[in-house]
Formats: C-alpha cells, sequence, structure tokens
C-alpha cells in the first residue's frame, strides 16, 4: 500500500491520500513499518494535523505546527502531560491547583492566552472528548472552562505531539479557535520499553512515584497491537502557614485546632492508572482496519479553608462572630439564650468553650450549636474519582481515484465527587453529637460524546495546476452531561435551615433531585477543504465548514492559508479564518456550591444554569456560540541545520463565555427570589451563571528556533521557544463582569514566556538542561479580585536539568530535577498570608512547591 513513500516526499501515493482522509489520524499502516530507519525517520519530522492534503513538514506548513516526540516530553521529572507540554510550546500556558474544588481534579490550560476549551484536542487526529469537571476557580482566563482532560494521557502512549498554533474551526469545528493538539499514539509491531521513577520536592513532601510501560505486538503479519500502561501515585503538599485566628484559638486554650488548620498544597494522588491500546490490521492492499482507546481512573484528595468555630456564617454564627449561632430542637430559638463570643482585651476572641454560656447552652438539652460536634472548627477535605474511557474504530483505503475514512467513536468522563471532615448543619445534631454525619457521598458528573466521521479525498488536475487535494467529509456528534444525585444528607434542607444553618453539605453541596438529570446535544457538520500549489513556490488553501446544532441554530465558517517560498531557505506564510466555540451542554446545565475568597472573608457562591430562577433574576439567559475572527502572519527560516520560525496572531472572540462575577444576593431581593421558586435565598451569598459576556482581542508572537550542531565530541541540540501575549478587554458588562475579573483576563497569565534547551549526546551519556522564564502577571488567590489580595507578581527563571547514562544498550539511568536552584513562587503580601493560611499565591504560572528531583531507570527491548 506504501512502496511509493521513499519516490516522491509529498507524492499522491497511497500514505498521503490515506493520512488526508485520515486526518483524524488513523494509526499508520503496518506495511510502513517495514521502511528503513531513513524514511520512519522522515515520517517523525512530519505533521497531518493543520492540513487535509499530505503530510508536511514542520518548516512547509502554511500554518506554526510545533512537532514534539516522546522522548522530548520525558525528559522532565514531572509525569504530567501538562507541565509536560509547558516546556515545549510557545504561549502554552497552565497553574497548579491546590485549593480549588474540582478543578483540583483536572487542571485547565490555556494555548494563546484563550481557555482551555478554546483549544480542540485530538488523538490520532479524533476528536477527544470533553472532561465532566468546569473549572469554576480557573484563574480567571479558565474560569468556567469545561476542556479535555489531557493529563490522563501518558507520554509513553505516544509517537509524536503536534501542536497547531492557529485558528482551525473550519476545520475542524467547534473548540479550535487557539488552535489544535493531536496526540499520536504509538503504532509499532515490536519492542517496547518499561520504566519506573520516583521524586519528591526539595521540602521533603509530594513523593512520586511512576512506573510505565509499552510492549508493540504483531497482528499477524499484516498488523499490530500495541499497548501502553501507566500507573502513578503521589503524596501530598504543603506550603502552609498557621492562620492567626487559628493560632489565638490554640493559645486561649481550645485544643481542638489543629497545627496547622488548614493544609494548602497539591492534593493527595492514589491510584492513578491509565491504558492506551493502538491496532490496525491491513485487510488487503486497498484497505485497512484500526481502532484505539483507553481507561484511566485516578483518586485525588484535597483540602478546603478553616471554617472558624466562632465566626464561619451560618454554621457557627450569623452576626460575624458576635455570638454564636444557637439552634432551638423544639423550633423556638427564643428559648435558647445567646452565646457571646469572649474578647480579649486586645480585640481578639477568648475560648468561648470555658465560658459559663457556653456550658449551660450545652447543659440544655433544647439547645445546640456545632461547636459541640466541631469545637475547633473545621477544614473539609474534598475527595474526587475520575474515571475516563474512549473507544474509536474505523476503516479506510481506496475506492477508484478516492481515498476514504469511516469511523466513529465514544468517550467518556465521570467524576465522583465526596466530601470528609464536613457538616450539615441545618440537620443539627445527633442525639450523641459524635455520631453526627461528616462524611458525604456528593454526587458527580459525566461527559458522554459520540462521534461519527466519514471522509472522503483525492488529488485532480484543473488546467496547469496539477496535485489539487479536495478534501470533504461530514460528522455526526452528540454530547450529554450529566449529574448523579447525592446522598440525601448532602443537599437536603434538614429542620433547622430556617433557623440560620447552612444547607447541604458545607464547602461543597452535594447534588439534589432538582440538579440531578441528563441534558445532551447533537450536532452535524460537513466541510470541503481544498490546497493547492498555484506554482512551485506558491501554496494557497481555502477551507469551508457548515455546523448545525440541536440547540442553537447553524454556522458557516471559512479559512484561508498560504505560503510563498522566496527562496529554499525563507518563507512567508498568513492565515486568516473565522471561528466558533458552542457552549458546552455542562455550562449551560451544570450546578455547584463553591467557597469563594472577597476580601478576605469566605463566602458562598451558588453555580446555576444560566436559565435558572436564581440566575434568570440577576440576568442569565440562554447561551450563544462565542464567534471569532483569527488573522496571522509568519516567517520560515531554514538552512542546514538551523530552523527559525516567527508567527504573529490576531484573534477577536465576541460573546465569550465565562462564569460570571459573584453577583451579591440581596436581602431587598429574598421575597421575589422565593416568588420565583428559589429556597432559602437568604442562606445563599452570591451567585453566579455562565454568560455571553464580554469580547476580546488576542495579539501575539511565537519564535521557535532550533540549531543542530556538534561541540565537545558529541551531537548538540539548542532549541527556543518564546511566546508573547497580550489580551484586551474591548467590551464587558459591569453587571457580571467586575473590573478584577477584567484585569484577570487581561493580566493573569505572563505576557512574556520562554524557554531555552541546550540538548547534549555522547555515546553514553546525555544531558539536557531547560532554563524556563515566566514574566510578570497579575496575581491572585482563590478568585479574589479585590484590593486587599492581589497584586502584580514579578518575572522569575526556574532551571531543569537531566542526566542520563546508558548501559548495555538498553537500560537508562536518569537523574535530574525541575526548578534545580529551588526559584521560589510570588509569595503572597503582607498581611494576607495568615488569612489564607498560604505561603504563596495560586494563580503563579509555575509550580509553587519549588524545587523537585526524581531518579529514572528505563529498559528498552
Amino acid at each position: 500500500m506504501m512502496t511509493n513513500l521513499k519516490k516522491r516526499k509529498f507524492g499522491l501515493n497511497s500514505l498521503s491520500l490515506a493520512v488526508t482522509v485520515a486526518l483524524a489520524g488513523s494509526v499508520m499502516s503496518t506495511a510502513a513499518m517495514a521502511e528503513d530507519e531513513e524514511v520512519a525517520e522522515n515520517v517523525e519530522k512530519i505533521a497531518v494535523v493543520g492540513s487535509r492534503a499530505a503530510p508536511r513538514s514542520v518548516g512547509e506548513s502554511p500554518v506554526p505546527v510545533d512537532i514534539i516526540s516522546s522522548d522530548d516530553l520525558r525528559k522532565n521529572g514531572s509525569t504530567d502531560m501538562i507541565d509536560m507540554l509547558v516546556t515545549s510550546v510557545p504561549s502554552f500556558n497552565s497553574r497548579a491547583q491546590p485549593i480549588s474544588d474540582a478543578a483540583t481534579l483536572v487542571r485547565p490550560v490555556n494555548l494563546r492566552g484563550l481557555p482551555s476549551d478554546s483549544t480542540l484536542i485530538l488523538v490520532n487526529g479524533k476528536r477527544r472528548h470533553r472532561a465532566s469537571v468546569i473549572a469554576f476557580q480557573g484563574g480567571g482566563i479558565n474560569d468556567g472552562a469545561q476542556g479535555p482532560d489531557i493529563s490522563v494521557i501518558p507520554s509513553i502512549a505516544l509517537k509524536q505531539v503536534e501542536v497547531l498554533r492557529d485558528g482551525a474551526a473550519a476545520q475542524y469545528g467547534s473548540d479550535a479557535i487557539a488552535g489544535v493538539m493531536n496526540f499520536q499514539l504509538k503504532d509499532s509491531a515490536e519492542g517496547g520499553s518499561i520504566s519506573i521513577s520516583q521524586g519528591e520536592y526539595y521540602e521533603g513532601d509530594g513523593a512520586t512515584t511512576t512506573i510505565d510501560g509499552n510492549i508493540g505486538l504483531p497482528l499477524t503479519d499484516a498488523g499490530f497491537v500495541n499497548i501502553s500502561a501507566q500507573y502513578k501515585t503521589a503524596d501530598a503538599t504543603s506550603r502552609s502557614v498557621q492562620r492567626p485566628d487559628a493560632g489565638n484559638l490554640i493559645a486561649q486554650g481550645n485544643t481542638y485546632v489543629n497545627d496547622p488548620a488548614q493544609v494548602w498544597g497539591n492534593p493527595e494522588i492514589n491510584d492513578d492508572y491509565t491504558v492506551f491500546v493502538n491496532a490496525g490490521f491491513d485487510l488487503n492492499d486497498n484497505h485497512r482496519i484500526y481502532a484505539f482507546g483507553n481507561v484511566s481512573s485516578r483518586e485525588a484528595i484535597g483540602g478546603f479553608y478553616y471554617r472558624n468555630p466562632h465566626n464561619r456564617g451560618n454554621v457557627y454564627s450569623v452576626d460575624g462572630g458576635e455570638n454564636l449561632l444557637v439552634g432551638a430542637v423544639n423550633g423556638d430559638q427564643s428559648t435558647c439564650a445567646p452565646v457571646p463570643i469572649p474578647k480579649n482585651a486586645d480585640g481578639s476572641d477568648g475560648n468561648v468553650l470555658d465560658t459559663a454560656a457556653y456550658q449551660a447552652m450545652v447543659a440544655d438539652a433544647n439547645c445546640f450549636s456545632m461547636n459541640q460536634v466541631r469545637p475547633g472548627g473545621y477544614t473539609p477535605q474534598f475527595a474526587g474519582t475520575i474515571e475516563d474511557m474512549s473507544f474509536f474504530a474505523g476503516i479506510e483505503g481506496e475506492l477508484g481515484e478516492w481515498m476514504y475514512d469511516a469511523s466513529a467513536g465514544t468517550g467518556s468522563n465521570k467524576s465522583s465527587f465526596s466530601l470528609y471532615n464536613s457538616l450539615n448543619p441545618s440537620l443539627g445534631l445527633a442525639v450523641n453529637p459524635e455520631d453526627t454525619q461528616t462524611d458525604f457521598d456528593t454526587g458527580a458528573y459525566e461527559q458522554v460524546e459520540t462521534t461519527v466521521n466519514l471522509d472522503f479525498s483525492r488529488y485532480f488536475t484543473l488546467g496547469s495546476i496539477e496535485d489539487i487535494s479536495f478534501a470533504t467529509g461530514f460528522e455526526w456528534r452528540e454530547e450529554s452531561f450529566e449529574i448523579t444525585q447525592g446522598e440525601e444528607a448532602s443537599w437536603i434542607a434538614g429542620p433547622y435551615a430556617d433557623q440560620g444553618f447552612n444547607i447541604g453539605s458545607h464547602g461543597f453541596k452535594g447534588f439534589g433531585p432538582g440538579a440531578a438529570g441528563k441534558n445532551d446535544r447533537s450536532n452535524i457538520g460537513i466541510y470541503a477543504d481544498v490546497e493547492a500549489y498555484l506554482t512551485d513556490d506558491w501554496l494557497l488553501g481555502v477551507a469551508l465548514r457548515y455546523e448545525d446544532f440541536s440547540t442553537f441554530g447553524d454556522t458557516l465558517n471559512y479559512k484561508i492559508s498560504t505560503q510563498y517560498s522566496f527562496t529554499d531557505y525563507w518563507s512567508m506564510r498568513a492565515s486568516h479564518s473565522t471561528g466558533f466555540r458552542a457552549p458546552t451542554v455542562g455550562q449551560e446545565n451544570v450546578v455547584n456550591t463553591q467557597t469563594s475568597i472577597v476580601n478576605g472573608d469566605l463566602i458562598q457562591t451558588f453555580i446555576a444554569p444560566p436559565t435558572d430562577p436564581l440566575a434568570a433574576f440577576y440576568g442569565g439567559e440562554v447561551l450563544e456560540p462565542e464567534e471569532s475572527i483569527n488573522y496571522a502572519i509568519g516567517t520560515v527560516f531554514e538552512y542546514d541545520d538551523f530552523f527559525l520560525t516567527v508567527d504573529y496572531y490576531n484573534i477577536e472572540v465576541t460573546g465569550r463565555i465565562a462564569q460570571s462575577s459573584q453577583i451579591a444576593v440581596e436581602p431587598e431581593d429574598y421575597d421575589d427570589l422565593r416568588d420565583a421558586g428559589v429556597e432559602f435565598p437568604e442562606l445563599i451569598s452570591a451567585v453566579t451563571y455562565y454568560t455571553n459576556d464580554f469580547d476580546t482581542t488576542t495579539q501575539g508572537i511565537d519564535i521557535v528556533g532550533s540549531y543542530e550542531t556538534e561541540l565537545m565530541s558529541g551531537d548538540t541540540m539548542f532549541s527556543l521557544a518564546y511566546g508573547w501575549t497580550d489580551t484586551s478587554v474591548d467590551k464587558f458588562d459591569p453587571e457580571t463582569t467586575d473590573e478584577g475579573k477584567v484585569r484577570r483576563l487581561e493580566d493573569g497569565i505572563p505576557a512574556h514566556r520562554a524557554t531555552l534547551t541546550w540538548g547534549q549526546t555522547w555515546d553514553d551519556i546525555s544531558v539536557s538542561l531547560r532554563g524556563n522564564y515566566f514574566g510578570e502577571y497579575y496575581a491572585t488567590h482563590a478568585d479574589d479580585t479585590s484590593d486587599w489580595g492581589p497584586e502584580t507578581a514579578d518575572s522569575a527563571v526556574t532551571v531543569d536539568l537531566e542526566v542520563s547514562y546508558t548501559m548495555f544498550d538498553q537500560l537508562t539511568l536518569s537523574v535530574g530535577a525541575n526548578n534545580l536552584f529551588d526559584q521560589e513562587a510570588q509569595e503572597l503580601k503582607d498581611g494576607t498570608q495568615g488569612v489564607l493560611g498560604a505561603v504563596y499565591y495560586e494563580s503563579g504560572p509555575f509550580d509553587y512547591n519549588g524545587g523537585f528531583y526524581y531518579g529514572k531507570l528505563s529498559y528498552i527491548f
């Protein structure tokens, strides 16, 4: 099927056409495995993403594409795919997620200054399903984003990663406003590898163990099965300081308070495993079948913020900590005397547990307070289990002059949530306070997507223009988002709700029957794509795509791309496209309760669907798609072993979808809200919802360069990746988006990011030294954008080093460190550390835990 591969670099052979229709990237034919090493090497250096014509080298692509090999990704102490990509791709950013509700479980990312769901993720060219977790605290840019969970993809399973940094919705459909990432799975029919790595932070915590392996097996002499697996565990980290209020309680004799009262750091990860399988089989010379998929799971446990036993609203007090909130079993609170919080001469709290008023209240069987079950306050622990699976299968081949690819697949991601060490205060206390329920099953989110594709392509001649690539196809997709009800105690309004006690498990209210349910949506897409060399030096491509959604209508988008080669070494390229991003079914229907910090105070915020009575009362409306216009121009220079690309881009997005700022629920609205069907509005501090709230313009410059040479009697590679990103909010609604959120959108990530890498290889020893530069950014903590907490963070440089020694040609020992010199993250400014119980801002662009050292042993067979 691929015997002509060596005759023409990008000819009309079956490989080119197969990849054309399988842009979706079906696995390579097993016939290619028989080619010599030189040809295989060339295949590794070309990408199928970004064009529906024959695969092109990076320099010959009319749009910027990065190709990152599996080996390059693995030269990193982290085993998280997100961390690996951050050091390899310009304008790709992610932040760590400590105390951050469900976003702790699935870290959001952003490419070219846009949220994670504005980058389309493919595996073997097929659309990857979204995660079920929505980033409710996504650091401004990612607030409310629902992108795929790429952390489940292990580097051991990958042949390479292709990153298209250009708007591509006209080619691939929704979500490709910022670009496309295509994860190509390994397709070898023989050999394999196994490795084990162990590492921990310089602070002595966060110990991580990873075991992974890959094996290629023949499927007779006409096919292959390639299997990859990874198992990982990671201990929690703590970058905490004792809160002054907790420290004062201990000093006053309250022995029930922990030190520290809350742990701020990475969550504990248990039983994190993933298995990927990739397979292909040649039916004959013209037709082949393929299949791939994964099964993954992991458990994470992280902390929340400390609940002070004197003043936590609607749990311990309703008047800011002047008196304890005392409930009455008989329903008449007037029968229970108030319990004042004692005050010291300096204004600090005394120990209410020692006061006569408190002891009298405890002795009265009719009266109670939450102090009886949690006398030292409490810090809830948030736990989640993420289960992920996918399966795709298809057939591709030749039908006369046409190539075809027919495929279908499904993927799901389920997040099951639990809350430990919490309370549902509205339920009151058990007869024996120690028996009061403190652990809750709060429910689950599940995202399911099914996709069917039928693609055709061929080459034809029109006049003097030869080898015109024409591709067309059809896609049907259905996605659903389901909320599973939690146990009753996690969401019910108990008998003491009308006495001012908080409803549901505190910190993360369970999903009740009103929130539970399944919503779905389907859409169809039809595209046409033409690409040709009008002259030997001038490439022109045009794409058109029509999509029709069952919920909000249709959209038509186009893309024009071109490249002109002035010499054999230098070319210019440009593109212009329109795009769109459909609101996810999750964004349209999600319900949640989150804890936010405003001016240093914890508040309980209810996240409601935009059409929910509570959200609608404060301006919520049916979501519409985002629309975008993308312009890009760049240059490519290649001379011998030197390679350089410089690309400028400009992305205008109108009607951007994001979570609104917290809208305070005012007392004067309580009656109207009750009439609208909202229960206990007085227990809701604020509401947020998803809205098409603002327009932005994001521009930037990406520079990628490399140079290969020989130094010190070895092979040397220097590589550079630099990104400048600037976002301006052109229009927003001050009723739903405050100035602080605007600043986070504009300045929440560093405007300048750069990575410079030196790789050196001798016979048995290799060294990789990487410097990472992070520019200034607007640092925030827990979504607080008031004057109290945020500030402009300083720029920083981190250094990564790995040294490897190969023994017996098969066994390799690697040692290294990320953040070798232990560069500190930005510390919280004076007066905020104690209140937040943390040392660093959580919005930083690099790991706040500091230096991480590791060792790894790999065996290749």
